[in-house]
C-alpha cells in the first residue's frame, strides 16, 4: 500500500497542535469526529462515559464497515489525553524528527497511534482496497488511572479482539503486562506542641517512616516491582503530626506474588503502629492504621493461539518482517479491555522519552507501524 509520508506528517503535526489534556479532550475529540465523517466512517459516537471520567467528552468510536462484510471485526485503540505539560504545543521537526518545540511534552503518546490509523485508512481507501469491518475506540484519561477504558462497555464494539497503538519501540508486540494495586497507609497518632509538650504526642509520619523503611523496593523478582512514592501529613515544624499517609503501588505479572507483596507491606505498616511504646507513660490513646489496596488494572496475558497474537504473527509475514512478543512493566487501556472480554495486544509505534519535555519520533518509524496496520487490516 502506498502511504502518504507528507500526509502522516501534516495530520500527525495538527493532532500534537490541538490541546487535550486529561478531562479536556473534547476539542479533539470534535476534530476527529469531523475528519471520519469526511473519510466516509459508517458510524461515529462518543459514548456516555463523560460523568463517570470527568472528562468534557465521551469515548469515541468510530466505525468503517469495509467491502469484507463476511470477514472478522477489527479493532484499534488509541488514547486522546496527553500528560502535563502538554497547553499550547508546538512541534519541531529536524529531518525526520518531529519533537516539542517548547517546554510542553510532544504528544506522540498517542496522537502518532491516531494520526497512523488516519493515514492507514486514507490510504485503504483511496486505492479502493476491500478490507473487513473496522472499529477504532478513542479514550479519554488514560493518562489519570485507565478511566476512559474503565467506563467503555465493551458491547459497543462490534469485534471482539484488535489493538492498542500506544508503546515505545518498532516491531514489539506487547503480550502481557502486570497487574497493579495502588498501596495507601493511613496512619493516626496524636497531635501535641512539638517544643512544649512533646512527650504528649504522637508522631504519625515517624511511625510512617519506619514502616517505609521496612520495606523492600524497586525490582522484587523478574515479575514484580513494588514502589512507594508519596507521603504526607504534618500541618506545622512545631506541631507533632497526628495524622501520615504514604501512597504507593505493587506491580506484579504473577498475581500470586503480587497479593503476598501486598499482604508483607500491610503486615509491615501494622506491625510498626501496634509496636509503639509511651516512654513517659503519659498517653492514653494508641496510634491506628487504615490500610488499603485497590486495584489499578488487571493482569494482561494473551496466549500464543489468542486470535490478537496470530493476526499479528501473518500480518508480519506477509510484509516479510519479524515481531517480537514481549512482556512490558506498565500498564494500560490494553489491561482493561482483555479483562472485559476484548483481546488486546499492543503495538510498539516508535515513540521515545515520552511523559516527558524530550519526547520524540522520527517518520521513518511512524510509517513502519502503519505498514503493519494495514497489514493486520487487509490480511
Amino acid at each position: 500500500m502506498a502511504l502518504n509520508a507528507d500526509r502522516l506528517s501534516r495530520t500527525f503535526v495538527a493532532l500534537c497542535e490541538i490541546d487535550s489534556p486529561s478531562k479536556g479532550e473534547g476539542k479533539l475529540s470534535l476534530f476527529l469526529q469531523d475528519l471520519f465523517r469526511g473519510l466516509g466512517a459508517d458510524r461515529i459516537f462518543a459514548d456516555g462515559s463523560a460523568p463517570l471520567t470527568g472528562s468534557d467528552c465521551g469515548n469515541l468510536v468510530v466505525r468503517f464497515a469495509g467491502s469484507r462484510s463476511d470477514a472478522e471485526a477489527l479493532f484499534f485503540n488509541c488514547h486522546l489525553d496527553v500528560i502535563h505539560p502538554c497547553a499550547g504545543v508546538k512541534v519541531r521537526r529536524i529531518g525526520d524528527q518531529f519533537s516539542s518545540a517548547g517546554n510542553t511534552v510532544l504528544g506522540a503518546d498517542d496522537k502518532a497511534g491516531i494520526a497512523i490509523l488516519i493515514e492507514v485508512l486514507t490510504s485503504l481507501r483511496e486505492e479502493k482496497r476491500p478490507f473487513p469491518p473496522v472499529e477504532f475506540i478513542f479514550t479519554t484519561c488514560e493518562e489519570i488511572g485507565l478511566r476512559g477504558a474503565k467506563a467503555f462497555d465493551p458491547l459497543s464494539l462490534t469485534a471482539r479482539y484488535g489493538y492498542a497503538l500506544d508503546s515505545t519501540g518498532i516491531d514489539n508486540v506487547i503480550v502481557g503486562a502486570p497487574a497493579s494495586c495502588a498501596i495507601t497507609a493511613e496512619i493516626h497518632g496524636l497531635a501535641a506542641h512539638a517544643g512544649l509538650r512533646p512527650q504528649h504526642g504522637i508522631n504519625a509520619i515517624h511511625l510512617a517512616a519506619q514502616a517505609v523503611a521496612r520495606l523492600q523496593l524497586g525490582q522484587l523478582d523478574a515479575d514484580t516491582t513494588a514502589n512507594i512514592g508519596l507521603i504526607t501529613g504534618g500541618t506545622a515544624t512545631n506541631i507533632i503530626p497526628d495524622y501520615a499517609r504514604v501512597d504507593g503501588e505493587v506491580r506484579s505479572h504473577n498475581l500470586l506474588t503480587l497479593q503476598a507483596t501486598i499482604a508483607h507491606f500491610q503486615m509491615v505498616f501494622a506491625d510498626v503502629v501496634a509496636g509503639w511504646h509511651d516512654p513517659a507513660h503519659l498517653i492514653s490513646t494508641l496510634p491506628s492504621l487504615v490500610f488499603a489496596a485497590p486495584e489499578q488494572y488487571p493482569l494482561m496475558d494473551l496466549a500464543v493461539d489468542n486470535p490478537a497474537v496470530v493476526r499479528a504473527r501473518l500480518a508480519a509475514a506477509s510484509l516479510g518482517r519479524s515481531l517480537r512478543f514481549i512482556k512490558a512493566g506498565g500498564g494500560s487501556d490494553a489491561n482493561i479491555f482483555n479483562a472485559a472480554g476484548l483481546a488486546t495486544a499492543i503495538l510498539g509505534i516508535g515513540m521515545e522519552n515520552v511523559h516527558s519535555t524530550s519526547e520524540n519520533i522520527l517518520l521513518p518509524d511512524m510509517l513502519r507501524t502503519a505498514e503493519l496496520v494495514s497489514s493486520l487490516i487487509t490480511c
